[in-house]
């Protein structure tokens, strides 16, 4: 049957006697192409024809160009199988496989630096009877600033420091954010559990930073609260130094300092005995023998009264792990970029 400009049963013919004659997988796929490939294949372009056809035409010519196009696809299918065949053979003619010999490895990935310390964190805490908790990462400014005891002109709520979604905002009229700390969650769990209670929160953070070797728009904590009857500063010391043995090895040693934070009081800094030089001073601790590691504190009383807890007959610690600082330290990386340009050089090396 001829088409304008195609004869159907010529190509017929020709495809099948190509596909016949086809010695390798090579030329298999020189016929498929030719005859079947999705742009300049014969079928393709023969079957592009057929609007030009009469109504009475169309059917029967399209029929059977169908059956053409699968009798050849059938034929490249069995042509395929009985070369793979006929090269199975040749191979096992040439001798019998060594079952013995290892097989050809398989390429495996790992999880990221930053996730494994994050999950050995977790778990130092779990151990000690910490529960996991999480909350979202747009929150209003209710959870992320006044319920933590920030008072309204707190630099942290101007905008060069926090990211604002300014078109969507909560039922107050202010602007929803992406949360600056993982802090947050410690109200809404508040809110919904009664004391006793332990939780961390690991998670991402955002802060309007600049990039540079120790500063990120995007970061990763761990952040820590307990609350109870009775709860003090040495219940505190004693979590936090237990974390940094196991994390660091059993000559860890653990340094607090005055500091401030709207959301506790006391505020404590926490530093960590530098492990690279023994407390003798190197470029990791920059020649002072210590690592700042992370924020602590009593919880504020005002935090307390604002979930509906007598700070009269409950108290209770928070702490916040930044994750980067932690692994920075604990791989001896002193750019916390490296961690974030996907390098597979500097991720295999910390494998």
């Amino acid at each position: 049957m001829t088409l304008p400009g195609y004869d159907l049963n010529k190509i017929r013919s020709e495809s099948l006697d190509e596909a016949a004659r086809a010695a390798s997988a090579e030329a298999v796929e020189a016929v498929r192409l030719k005859y079947l490939g999705r742009k300049d294949g014969l079928f393709t372009k023969l079957l592009q024809t057929l609007p030009s056809l009469a109504p009475a035409e169309r059917k029967d010519v399209g029929r059977l160009a169908n059956e053409a196009k699968r009798a050849l696809e059938e034929a490249l299918e069995g042509k395929t199988k009985f070369l793979e065949g006929e090269k199975l053979a040749r191979t096992l003619s040439q001798g019998a496989e060594d079952l013995t010999l290892p097989g050809t490895p398989l390429a495996r990935g790992g999880l990221h630096p930053l996730t494994k310390v994050q999950d050995e964190i977790v778990a130092i805490f779990q151990r000690l009877g910490f529960n996991v908790a999480e909350g979202p990462e747009v929150e209003t400014d209710f959870h992320n600033f006044t319920a933590l005891n920030h008072p309204p002109d707190h630099p942290a709520r101007d905008a060069h420091d926090t990211f604002y979604l300014k078109s969507h905002k909560d039922e107050t009229g202010l602007p929803f954010l992406l949360r600056t700390h993982t802090s947050p969650v410690q109200i809404r769990y508040m809110k919904t559990h009664k004391p006793p209670l332990s939780i961390v929160v690991p998670g991402r953070v955002f802060r309007h930073e600049a990039v540079d070797a120790t500063h990120s728009y995007v970061f990763h904590q761990v952040e820590g609260l307990a609350v109870d009857e009775g709860i003090s500063l040495a219940d505190l010391k004693g979590a936090l130094t237990l974390f940094a043995r196991e994390l660091f090895g059993a000559a860890a040693r653990v340094r607090f300092r005055p500091s401030y934070f709207p959301f506790v009081e006391p505020g404590l800094e926490v530093d960590i005995s530098c492990s690279f030089c023994g407390e003798k001073g190197c470029r990791l601790c920059k020649n002072s023998g210590w690592v700042e590691m992370l924020g602590a504190g009593l919880v504020h009383p005002n935090v307390l009264r604002g979930v509906g807890l007598d700070p009269d007959k409950v108290s209770g610690y928070a702490f916040g792990i930044g994750v980067e600082r932690v692994a920075m330290f604990k791989y001896g990386v002193d750019d916390m970029r490296l961690f974030f340009e996907n390098d597979l050089r500097f991720l295999r090396s910390l494998a």
